[in-house]
């Protein structure tokens, strides 16, 4: 009895069919293993592209912010360039003379009444000289208000540096008033006083001094 087993198994180990078997049963676990590894190791590497790829799209779009700002300069130095030129040609008076005739024109058509107008320069500038003018204004308060909006909107460019109220008599006001424009320096006449920048308009009644 215990020989037939063991000339069942030693014909079974002879079997060609049976070392078939095992061949295959080894290559399967190494499919299955290498399988495996090579699993482990793909969801590696794309963990590791996935954080690759997240930081260049963070540094892209860092740079991307950082460039903004730069984008389209050229064309807007060449626009703002172009809008200087405008307003020089547009605000600026041509010459001395047109100021006169425009602060003439406006106290006229306000209905106020101007006084010791005086003119002073500023320090010449590289592209623009300040011209300051020192008047006393008079006249009903619809009147003063329509002549103060009038410099402020009007086409010349006016800066409205003080006002001050220097005394009141029935339905009339009486202001003293500081303006100042510019002009080229080539247009600044010659003669006119040196503007203090410290001079302050005091509000008193000292209008006759």
């Amino acid at each position: 009895m215990s020989e037939e087993p063991k000339n069942v198994w030693r014909e079974r180990l002879a079997s060609p069919l049976t070392w078939h078997y095992t061949g295959f049963a080894v290559l399967l676990v190494l499919v299955i293993a290498l399988s495996v590894r090579f699993g482990l190791d793909w969801a590696a590497i794309s963990s590791h592209s996935t954080g690759v790829l997240a930081d260049k799209q963070v540094e892209l779009m860092a740079r991307d912010l950082q460039t903004a700002p730069l984008r389209g300069l050229d064309k807007r130095v060449a626009l703002t360039s172009d809008q200087i030129k405008d307003f020089y040609s547009k605000r600026i008076p041509a010459n001395y003379s047109s100021i006169e005739t425009r602060i003439d024109e406006l106290q006229v058509k306000s209905g106020v009444r101007l006084s010791r107008l005086q003119y002073a320069q500023g320090l010449p500038g590289a592209k623009l000289t300040e011209i300051s003018m020192d008047a006393g204004i008079s006249g009903e308060y619809p009147q003063i208000m329509r002549f103060v909006n009038s410099l402020e909107r009007d086409k010349t460019f006016f800066v409205i540096r003080a006002m001050a109220l220097t005394g009141q008599q029935g339905g009339t006001v009486n202001l003293r008033l500081r303006v100042s424009t510019w002009l080229r320096p080539a247009d600044v006449p010659t003669g006119l006083p040196q503007m203090d920048s410290n001079v302050a308009i005091a509000a008193s009644g000292k209008a006759g001094e």
